[in-house]
């Protein structure tokens, strides 16, 4: 089961940084949101996948439950990286909406030159 979790792991990571290497910014965005559900699927698969047992202390099934951190910071993980993604989209959006374009290289030339400083004492 862990073989699978890992292959998909890699594919999520691969898409992601895929993405993430495209020039135009709603394809970094989502490049962004598949790399942190690959880091989510790792840090579950680091947790033990195991058949449904109750971390009951003291029972002879408790060395078969799962472990219960991976799954409490993939919650929280999970909020944080949905405000991350919500605060990026406006962000891409509003660039959008000034800049016309949303490619990434174009946005770079919409900045102003930078100015030389003398080269004189």
């Amino acid at each position: 089961m862990e073989t699978i979790f890992c292959v998909l792991v890699g594919i999520f990571f691969a898409a992601g940084i895929y993405l993430m290497l495209s020039p135009r910014f709603v394809r970094i965005l989502l490049g962004i949101s598949i790399f942190g559900n690959a880091v989510n699927l790792l840090i579950f698969t680091t947790g033990r996948l195991t058949e449904a047992a109750p971390p009951v202390l003291g029972s002879a099934a408790a060395w078969r439950a799962a472990n219960p951190l991976p799954q409490a910071l993939i919650l929280t993980a999970i909020v944080i990286a949905f405000s991350f993604f919500a605060f990026l989209l406006v962000l891409a959006y509003r660039a959008y909406e000034s800049l016309d374009t949303d490619d990434v290289d174009e946005m770079r030339l919409a900045e102003p030159k930078p100015v030389r400083p003398p080269l004189g004492y």
